[in-house]
């Protein structure tokens, strides 16, 4: 048994807004992806017997994007203990409150838990709600060679519009549009081409961005660049927002604790999980504000947790290159977090971060060439 199957597969199109990533993931064609399979596969296979049944359930689940992100999360990390040379237990019961965190490591006679969250920043439209999928799908198959288009929905109607009325208008506008014209117009300050569609209580505006030269006469190519219809959620940074429903989850343990934090977020930054974990610099004060997870002065400190492992957009495509950072806690009744060759380690000392760079690139760990997957996902025709 396998997650992924060998059957050929013939369709090298991207990720269709309609379909989940598990359809997306046993769908796409081509020697990228087929890497990726053989490797999941691969590291799926490493897991004990009466682990696999659940974790390929959450592989494969059609119903559930984040059970499919999470579960290749768990497979990176499990992958990376192992190929660091630890010992890994997996739901091992621990703690005061008998709960079974995800992993149980041993590393250099050093033992510690590990427990793995996924977490993704949340996206949503405007007053007007979401675009839903069948139309940004439609919109994304209209035929346009020579332009990208950029959409705002503008206003939602009470069901879904009739989408062969609008590609068939979008095709037209952007067939009647000269990309060279386009170029040379923005040069004296002339705004992109805009277009208004309306219909059925929809309004949705258009604009049309010319492709470069050399990007030019491929009638298959994706047709939205830009989605500008969406806004971020930012009250709460979700690696924040992770770390609090797992830091007290288990309770006193003995062994340092580790949240491992897989961070799917539209503009990932250092500085905003270092204000988050470490507070932000106050204003008069010298010292770090009490807005962090670690904050000592307002009775909380969150001591039981460690450290808190983070990787920015962690993906298969990715996996060999993207370094996890380890951000060690301050308070002094936590038991230290170990850190291991391959993360980065940040350190709050005084009102300053430090960070120790890994000693060895995690793609050592894991097995794979620095450059894996190797050649393109999408390769052009």
């Amino acid at each position: 048994m396998a997650v992924y199957d060998n059957r050929r597969r013939t369709d090298p199109a991207p990720k269709r807004a309609t379909e989940s990533s598990a359809e997306f993931f046993n769908r796409i064609a081509g020697p990228f992806w087929d890497q990726i399979r053989e490797v999941v596969n691969e590291w799926w296979s490493h897991f004990p017997d009466h682990v696999r049944p659940g974790l390929l359930g959450r592989l494969v689940d059609r119903n559930s994007d984040s059970n499919v992100h999470s579960a290749l999360w768990e497979l990176y990390l499990h992958e990376m203990l192992i190929g660091s040379g630890c010992t890994v237990q997996i739901e091992q019961q621990v703690g005061a409150r008998g709960k079974y965190p995800d992993f149980l490591v041993t590393h250099g006679g050093v033992q510690f838990v590990l427990e793995a969250i996924w977490t993704a920043q949340r996206v949503g439209g405007g007053e007007s709600g979401r675009t839903p999928p069948q139309l940004v799908e439609a919109i994304d198959r209209v035929p346009s060679p020579n332009f990208f288009v950029a959409y705002q929905l503008d206003v939602a109607g009470p069901t879904t519009p009739p989408q062969r009325r609008l590609k068939a208008e979008l095709a037209k506008w952007l067939y009647g549009l000269d990309p060279d014209r386009v170029v040379a117009a923005q040069g004296q300050g002339v705004p992109l081409p805009r277009h208004v569609w309306q219909e059925a209580g929809w309004r949705i505006t258009f604009d049309a961005i010319p492709r470069s030269p050399d990007r030019r006469g491929d009638p298959t190519a994706r047709t939205i660049g830009v989605h500008t219809s969406v806004w971020l959620d930012e009250d709460l940074n979700p690696v924040l927002g992770a770390v609090r429903r797992k830091g007290g989850k288990y309770g006193e343990m003995n062994l340092p604790f580790i949240v491992a934090v897989g961070n799917e977020a539209v503009f990932p930054e250092d500085s905003t999980t270092g204000a988050a974990l470490y507070g932000t610099l106050g204003g008069r004060d010298p010292g770090r504000a009490s807005e962090g997870y670690w904050d000592i002065s307002e009775g909380h400190p969150h001591s039981r947790v460690s450290g808190i492992l983070v990787v920015d957009n962690p993906g298969p495509w990715n996996w060999a290159r993207r370094t996890p950072v380890l951000w060690r806690s301050p308070h002094p009744e936590s038991m230290p977090a170990p850190v291991l060759p391959i993360w980065e380690a940040a350190s709050l000392v005084g009102a300053e971060v430090v960070r120790v760079p890994a000693e060895r690139p995690v793609n050592s760990a894991l097995g794979l060439p620095d450059h894996w997957p190797v050649g393109a996902p999408f390769p052009r025709s």
